[in-house]
């Protein structure tokens, strides 16, 4: 049943993602003039560019080596200019659909049809070649982002608490030696108390963490009370056992549907991605199953990789939970439709007495491109009363 299901899944996005490409491939034809003499060598191009992406993933699975990182990095970065020349076609055809009722095109347009559709053409494609190359830049630029709290509950003789937090990082082929010792040392220069990972540490398969060895890097973390993550989707796409084991032979203890009671002043409970049914044939488990027994009278820090049902968290008097999973969309104007989703697809907000942060991560998914938000390791500092 899982097979059909894959198979069918496949299908649905293999044809979405070519009935994109060719709809791009059609109107660039369009506009390049029938004399050009790079004409006939566009669709080869085109074509190789736009299969480049779906060429990788079915190498990592069967020859993983530089040359499926060849094809990973042309494919993700064809992603990203993917979309922004499909915004860009969209609006076109929007204007040309107008001006057939309400002639709106200026004369020096109208006057010139072909060669102004070269031009338009040559331009999209230096703004787009532009906004990603400024968006790898950003998405390789980190920061640090600050937030202060106050949870009024008494926490023993620990009146404060320091947290690093990252989400999304996607360790993998994308996220690879260099950026996941540039995380190891922003969060070790933080100083935390603790550390945190709100899921999609591992970006779905796991061989490409393993073959760099970034494992390795994550035992450079460092924290008194201790280094805990929860599962996000992408465990679970690539398979959430064996990532789980990676992870605690690496010092990163997971937490799963549990709590743990840390250093006799708070809980820290951790669910497991709400994907995980789809997944494993299994739920994950209720807020109330997984805080039953403990003394809510104490603080009760949770992470939970995708930030929905705020009223069922605050309902069992969590007083910060902890997400990601957004990417606050990652590529400008996805950002509104995460909005439109989520409660918070970015950022803090408090709800009755619950604070929630959802981070909008380290690291991303697709094309190694953000616009729109920067990448994040969140310094949380709380104070107990």
């Amino acid at each position: 049943m899982r097979l059909v299901q894959f198979i069918i899944f496949f299908s649905i996005v293999v044809s979405i993602y070519a009935a994109i490409n060719y709809y791009i491939y059609h109107r660039a034809m369009m506009a390049i003039p029938a004399d050009a003499s790079w004409r006939s060598m566009f669709p080869w191009v085109f074509l190789f560019l736009a299969s480049s992406y779906i060429i990788a993933r079915i190498l990592e699975r069967i020859w993983l080596s530089p040359v499926s990182d060849i094809f990973t990095w042309i494919g993700v970065f064809w992603l990203g200019l993917m979309v922004y020349f499909l915004l860009a076609v969209i609006v076109i055809d929007l204007a040309r659909l107008i001006h057939l009722v309400v002639p709106i095109y200026p004369d020096f347009l109208s006057q010139n049809l072909p060669a102004s559709r070269f031009w338009i053409f040559k331009a999209i494609l230096v703004m787009a070649v532009i906004t990603v190359i400024a968006g790898f830049i950003n998405a390789r630029s980190p920061r640090i982002r600050e937030i202060e709290i106050v949870i009024n509950k008494d926490a023993g003789e620990r009146k404060e608490l320091h947290i690093a937090l990252a989400s999304d990082v996607h360790m993998g082929t994308l996220v690879g030696p260099r950026r996941t010792d540039k995380m190891v040392r922003m969060i070790n220069s933080l100083k935390p108390d603790i550390v945190l990972f709100a899921g999609d540490l591992v970006d779905e398969d796991l061989a490409p963490v393993i073959r760099y060895d970034l494992g390795e890097s994550l035992k450079q973390l460092s924290a008194p009370l201790g280094i805990f993550a929860v599962t996000g989707n992408h465990e679970y796409i690539g398979g959430a056992e064996k990532a789980v084991g990676y992870l605690e032979e690496h010092g990163i203890r997971i937490l799963r549907d549990s709590t743990l009671l840390i250093g006799e002043s708070f809980y820290l409970a951790g669910r497991e991605d709400k994907e995980k049914g789809r997944f494993s044939g299994k739920e994950r488990k209720r807020i109330e199953e997984i805080l039953s027994g403990i003394d809510i009278s104490r603080p009760v820090i949770m992470m939970d990789h995708q930030p929905f049902r705020f009223d069922d968290v605050v309902a069992n008097g969590v007083d910060l939970q902890l997400s990601g999973h957004t990417h606050h969309g990652q590529l400008w104007p996805f950002n509104y439709i995460t909005k439109a989703i989520y409660e918070v697809s970015w950022g803090y907000k408090k709800k009755g007495n619950t604070h929630f942060y959802v981070s909008s991560g380290y690291g991303g998914w697709g094309p190694p491109v953000r616009i729109g938000n920067r990448p994040e390791i969140v310094n949380i500092r709380i104070k107990f009363k």
